[in-house]
């Protein structure tokens, strides 16, 4: 509905604290879905209500299981959430669960939330009082100081409607999310419904999502079209960021999709099998040691990981740093996204943190991985773009930073904007297109490989200053050496000349605007340092000269060419050189891997077959005409066919 602000709030405490019957109260709703849940009386897996709290606001609720043995499908509904409704009741006060809720909200980065001190028709005014003290002590610090706290019952009705008065307060503050960003949707629910087919269900955490778009299910990569949208249980055109969203998936059964699976765009990201990270280490936790295997859970999913610690062999209760995880099973995941880790045995939360990168990259023994980490942890985007162009061998385009950063293309395009002035960001500004790399693909096509799999750049391409100038550098060293090495030719071949840089053969159209620089030069294939020109010795002239007349006098009846060279008064490795020069200048023309002509045998032969246009002609009138026997006549035949002068029609030819 336009105009109306979507809130996702979780609920989160203790078991049996009543958090599905306040949540009922609230909204009418009974979010215990499953039939155990309403024989056991507890709530097992994710539930969902929603209400219209204010004609502008309105309420979706995640509600989550609160027993120890169910806190992974809590984790699973937590991941979505703008605000979290605390419930602590009145009559147990703070409890196991209660504090690990706390410390997973604290974890994920949840900004903001109410407390409902539940029960509160069971205690009189003295203990409530005093449980009101011990949660504010356990909020202190927190982002739950200062936050409304209500005594409520769900049974009386008591402090319901302030309640609802505290959640339209602190929803109301709750920045509205990306609806602009990328899509992606966590799944939590899968199942089928009887003349639709596949349905799924999740909190849309970026972006929009409409019937008929395609998208992508990750990590298995399979791409999926869109046959209908809900939002809260209500047809829509399309939803948005910060919305509960059904989506009616076309040409795929419920057992292909499971909680943890993430639908996005297509193409767009890659799933990843480690993540490097800022984890935090709650106080309460045993020392963590270096690969210690730890249960891994980002939105919706639950991933064995083991834990990499770069410069230390344990992590002390209580601290933060730089980690490594490496997943057991492949996810989409983003920077900034959050995460929570448990134990295997007990299975408890010890910590959690902030995914910094995904590019899985290798570092050297001298490098310092916590340092890079910080530095892209404290960085800002452009701070962050830098880093990455400037680590990227060759550059990288806008599709390579869209799916490193999570950014859109917009954002990343005004981020190298604002890169482009001189002051350095962290490492020096991007050097813009015009002048590093060649003209670009519209933006937005994204990276893409043609036929041969090189890559091509899309929406523009970005390389380090530094990097660049390094890169021109080296070029133009290959190409000194090369010819110091080689005087008697003219330049290297731009395929060689690729293949000697390190590492090799960078994309052909960042070494065609490496090429670009002034001092040097390229002759088609061939590359060569601008002032370099072939000086020949005395005796090289008069070989070259040797050569050239050889194969002038033989005419149609080419000598073999080892024997020419041998005859040519220079060693072997000149004379092949000067033969090179003759034939790069077309003085003579190769027509056989041991068949060379002179140009002007040639020519006259082209003459003489003009005056026979369109005539059909034998091999036997050829070497009439020629004079030339068939062990020159059936190659010479086999040249001019590729040379397009003449046309085989079975055993004759056509001069065209």
């Amino acid at each position: 509905m336009p105009g109306i602000k979507h809130i996702i709030v979780g609920t989160a405490g203790h078991i049996d604290h009543g958090k599905t019957a306040l949540v009922k109260a609230l909204t009418g709703i009974d979010a215990d879905r499953l039939e155990e849940e309403k024989r056991r009386g507890i709530t097992i897996d994710l539930g969902f209500a929603h209400m219209q709290l204010t004609p502008q606001l309105r309420l979706g609720f995640v509600d989550v299981p609160g027993h120890e043995r169910f806190v992974k499908n809590m984790l699973a509904g937590v991941g979505g959430i703008d605000m979290v409704l605390f419930v602590v009741a009145a009559d147990e006060s703070i409890k196991p669960q209660t504090r690990e809720h706390f410390e997973i909200c604290r974890l994920l980065g949840i900004p903001r939330g109410v407390i409902a001190l539940t029960k509160s028709d069971l205690v009189d005014q003295d203990i409530l009082e005093l449980v009101r003290l011990e949660v504010e002590e356990l909020a202190a610090g927190s982002f739950l100081e200062g936050a409304p706290l209500v005594p409520v019952s769900a049974i009386t009705g008591a402090g319901l409607d302030d309640l609802r008065a505290a959640l339209a307060t602190v929803a109301g503050a709750v920045p509205p999310r990306k609806a602009e960003g990328h899509f992606r949707l966590p799944i939590d629910r899968v199942f089928s419904v009887k003349g639709f087919g596949t349905v799924v269900t999740g909190t849309l955490i970026s972006g929009s999502a409409g019937a008929g778009q395609e998208v992508e299910v990750y990590p298995a990569r399979r791409r999926l079209r869109v046959r209908g949208v809900q939002v809260h249980g209500e047809s829509a055109a399309h939803a948005t960021a910060g919305q509960r969203t059904a989506l009616n998936l076309a040409d795929i059964e419920p057992h292909e999709l499971a909680r943890g699976d993430v639908l996005s765009e297509p193409g767009r990201f890659a799933p990843v099998r480690q993540v490097d990270c800022r984890l935090h280490l709650l106080p309460s936790a045993k020392p963590l040691k270096h690969r210690v295997p730890v249960h891994f859970h980002s939105g919706t999913a639950e991933i064995e990981a083991n834990v990499h610690l770069f410069d230390r062999k344990s992590m002390a209760p209580g601290t933060s740093a730089c980690v490594r995880l490496l997943l057991r099973h492949p996810a989409l995941l983003l920077p900034g996204d959050r995460f929570i880790i448990r134990m295997f045995s007990p299975v408890i939360t010890i910590g959690g943190g902030t995914v910094l990168d995904i590019g899985e990259r290798k570092y050297g023994r001298r490098e310092e991985p916590a340092a890079r980490l910080e530095a892209l942890e404290r960085g800002d985007a452009a701070g962050r773009v830098a880093i990455l162009v400037a680590e990227a061998q060759w550059g990288i385009d806008v599709a390579g930073l869209v799916a490193r950063t999570g950014l859109t293309e917009t954002e990343v395009a005004d981020v190298a904007q604002a890169l482009l002035p001189a002051t350095p960001r962290l490492v020096p500004a991007l050097v813009p297109a015009p002048g590093t790399v060649l003209p670009v693909a519209a933006s937005g096509q994204g990276q893409s490989r043609d036929r041969k799999g090189a890559v091509q750049p899309g929406g523009g391409w970005y390389v380090n200053p530094e990097r660049f100038a390094a890169m021109k550098a080296e070029i133009a060293g290959i190409l000194r050496d090369f010819h110091k090495a080689q005087p008697l030719l003219a330049g290297m071949p731009k395929a060689d000349l690729a293949a000697s840089m390190n590492p090799r053969n960078p994309p052909p159209f960042l070494l065609d605007a490496l090429l670009g620089a002034p001092e040097i030069a390229v002759d088609g294939e061939t590359v060569r340092m601008r002032g370099h020109r072939v000086v020949l010795k005395d005796d090289e002239e008069k070989a070259r000269g040797a050569i050239e007349r050889a194969f002038e006098e033989a005419g149609l009846e080419a000598p073999p060419v080892n024997d020419v060279l041998t005859r040519s008064g220079v060693e072997g490795a000149r004379a092949r050189t000067l033969m090179q020069i003759l034939l790069k200048e077309r003085k003579l023309v190769r027509a056989g891997a041991d068949l060379v002509f002179h140009h002007t045998a040639l020519d006259g032969l082209r003459g003489m077959l003009a005056a026979h246009k369109g005539e059909r002609f034998s091999v036997p009138a050829f070497k009439e005409w020629t004079g030339v026997s068939r062990k020159y006549a059936i190659p010479l035949l086999e040249f001019l066919d590729r040379e397009h002068v003449t046309r085989r029609e079975g055993d004759q030819r056509v001069v065209i």
